[in-house]
């Protein structure tokens, strides 16, 4: 795994043992080319950020800042060791996803959040993707223009509140990327 474009472009990137299921490169691509614009200077939270790759992709291409959270302590030293081999800085956070978003989370703080969970594969396990779409926490952390990225299994309808446009999603073999704002008022 390497970073893609930008600052630190062409440098691979260490994974974390511990399970984490990194993202493809080429669905890292996808969906950094579908946010170009939106990078430069923004502020982005990388949730589930297991070894980081994401996050430092943001900086590598002029993200103004960074924080990663990441529940495994491990895969957290990964992530701090990537962004010193890379000359990139970031605030890396071992803790529980919710709450973060619940505790630490500013509102408004984000322009941009990226997150890859742990997919729901069978009845009964934990879907973290679905918990993420009906958090407050996570829109109250939206900037009003932010976009939150969410990766998930290609095929699985979403059940997106109310509060949430979809305005792109899109499957890339094992993984499908969908794109959210905030919902408009309507008028």
């Amino acid at each position: 795994m390497k970073v893609m474009s930008g600052s630190a472009h062409g440098m691979k990137l260490k994974v974390p043992r511990s399970g984490v299921r990194p993202t493809m490169d080429v669905v890292k691509g996808a969906i950094f080319s579908s946010l170009q614009d939106l990078i430069p200077g923004a502020r982005v939270l990388d949730l589930f950020a297991g070894s980081g790759s994401l996050g430092i992709e943001a900086l590598s291409r002029g993200a103004g800042s960074v924080v990663f959270v990441e529940n495994d302590r491990y895969a957290v030293e990964v992530i701090r060791e990537n962004l010193a081999k890379v000359r990139l800085t970031g605030d890396a956070f071992a803790a529980d996803v919710f709450s973060y978003l619940d505790r630490l989370a500013v509102p408004g703080a984000f322009d941009l959040i990226i997150a890859d969970p742990p997919y729901a594969k069978a009845p009964g396990e934990r879907d973290f993707g679905a918990e993420l779409l009906g958090s407050e926490s996570l829109r109250r952390a939206l900037a009003p223009d932010g976009i939150f990225v969410l990766e998930h299994l290609p095929g699985v309808a979403l059940n997106i509140p109310k509060a949430l446009e979809c305005i792109r999603d899109k499957s890339y073999g094992a993984t499908a990327v969908a794109f959210f704002r905030l919902a408009r008022p309507s008028s």
